[in-house]
């Protein structure tokens, strides 16, 4: 192939840069730095490595595997046995029986929402998206290499990722979450005006792309495509009263059902599917009732709704961390909410192991608080009041993974969550056994020894 000349790129401008006009040099000069990005990633082929000596766990088994080598070729497990012949030039890794595992996978996150309040309304969307490098960084950091991000404007940060510009885990990106006028996406206060009165009144994260109100079909409709249109895997709406938003309550039903389905049939006319933030019963029946595939929270449902969930086979994606800790920024009546909320976690999660609930994923929702999300993985300890360390391990792989999949066509990856060929080449390699102690997990800078993505080495202390 010949390399292209650099400066050939900007040649008809340079030939006449007297008149050229300053903002059109620099729109140039941004593009030959982005072409030169693209042509260096497209000229990196992925390295062939094996590791040797491994106690595998594959996601799903609750036993470990006899020491076995996994084979990585083209960011794909290839191979899976004893003593592999490892291809010229591949790395070689000795995980000397430790236990090597699946990527984990946070599936409900916000990368692009961890500036405090005071902050997110007061800055520009450059220093969002700089906060958001970094939350990127911690992730993967944190073993994290994979996210469902649950409503953000990350589609740029997605794609920076996945070119290799910024490290960070692989985006399923939501796009904005869409809700009602006064739902949870609407965080306009009473110095803002109607939109009766100005159809443009709006939020600063509406502004900024991070949450979008749409009230009636032809507007969900809208929303929802526009998500769709930038890329979006998933789509996310509220049909239920949050946190951190002000002006509606826990107990509150958003949505009608025709807008429900209107954001349904969007979705499904893309081959993907819906996943809706809600606490209480009445909401989380409204919704899968109407198509919804993924129950975001749920911390006030009840035992009769989260049976009818499971018989479902409906999602559940609840999170304990974060109603453990605060959330910088919130007012008296949010803290009440809060408070309310996490007071329901343990009904709920006494109550689905009870009963055997296996679609369970594991997701942090941690927003506007980057040393809590440095603190991620307590999320593992939390859980260990309800669930054994093999179920809280698959829920942050192999469940993570089938959840990711419901993506269909808009999938951009492939297989996750696995240990077995044919699936991305997302590994740990841990100090410790998680099938036994959980809270190995808690302390990724000691413990995560290797960190894989796509069979890319990250981190490697061995």
């Amino acid at each position: 192939m010949t390399t292209p000349s650099y400066l050939s790129i900007l040649q008809p401008d340079l030939a006449g840069y007297q008149l050229l006009d300053p903002r059109h040099l620099f729109r140039r000069l941004t593009a030959l730095v982005f072409t030169i990005t693209a042509l260096h990633c497209s000229a990196v082929s992925a390295q062939d490595l094996l590791i040797r000596n491994a106690q595998i766990f594959d996601g799903i088994s609750d036993q470990l595997s006899t020491s076995q080598d996994v084979m990585v070729s083209n960011g794909l497990i290839s191979e899976i046995g004893s003593q592999l012949t490892a291809p010229h030039g591949a790395i070689e890794i000795d995980a000397q029986n430790r236990v090597v595992m699946p990527g984990l996978i946070n599936s409900h996150a916000h990368i692009m929402m961890q500036l405090p309040v005071g902050t997110a309304v007061s800055t520009d969307a450059f220093y969002w998206a700089y906060v958001s490098t970094e939350a990127a960084q911690i992730l993967l950091d944190s073993g994290f290499t994979t996210i469902r991000d649950m409503s953000g404007n990350s589609f740029s940060l997605k794609r920076a990722i996945d070119q290799g510009i910024i490290k960070g885990p692989r985006i399923y990106p939501s796009g904005a979450m869409i809700s009602q006028t006064s739902g949870h996406s609407d965080h306009r206060t009473d110095a803002d005006t109607s939109r009766l009165l100005d159809p443009n009144s709006r939020s600063p994260l509406e502004a900024l792309g991070m949450t979008v109100v749409a009230d009636g079909r032809p507007e969900v409709l809208l929303a929802a495509r526009e998500n769709l249109r930038r890329g979006a895997t998933q789509i996310k709406i509220a049909v239920g009263g949050g946190v951190a938003s002000y002006s509606d309550p826990l107990d509150v039903t958003q949505y009608t059902v025709d807008e429900i389905r209107a954001a349904v049939e969007a979705a499904e006319d893309w081959g993907t599917y819906v996943a809706a933030h809600v606490y209480n019963s009445k909401g989380i029946r409204r919704a899968i009732e109407n198509g919804v595939k993924s129950i975001e929270h749920a911390n006030l449902v009840d035992a009769d709704t989260l049976k009818l969930m499971k018989d479902r086979g409906t999602w559940l994606s609840p999170q304990v961390l974060i109603f453990e800790n605060e959330i910088i920024g919130l007012n008296a009546d949010q803290r009440e909410k809060q408070a309310q909320a996490k007071n329901g976690i343990d009904q709920m999660m006494s109550n689905a192991k009870a009963i055997g609930y296996e679609n369970i994923v594991f997701g942090a929702d941690i927003v506007t608080n980057m040393g809590l999300l440095a603190r991620i993985n307590e999320e593992f300890i939390l859980r260990s009041r309800w669930f054994e360390p093999v179920e809280i391990l698959r829920q942050v792989t192999s469940k993570g993974g089938e959840l990711m999949s419901l993506s269909g066509p808009r999938n951009p990856y492939g297989k996750l969550g696995v240990i077995e060929v044919g699936a991305v080449a997302d590994i740990l390699i841990l100090e410790g056994n998680p099938l036994e102690d959980i809270s190995v997990l808690s302390n990724p800078t000691e413990n995560l020894k290797v960190i894989i993505k796509g069979g890319s080495v990250h981190k490697n202390d061995l």
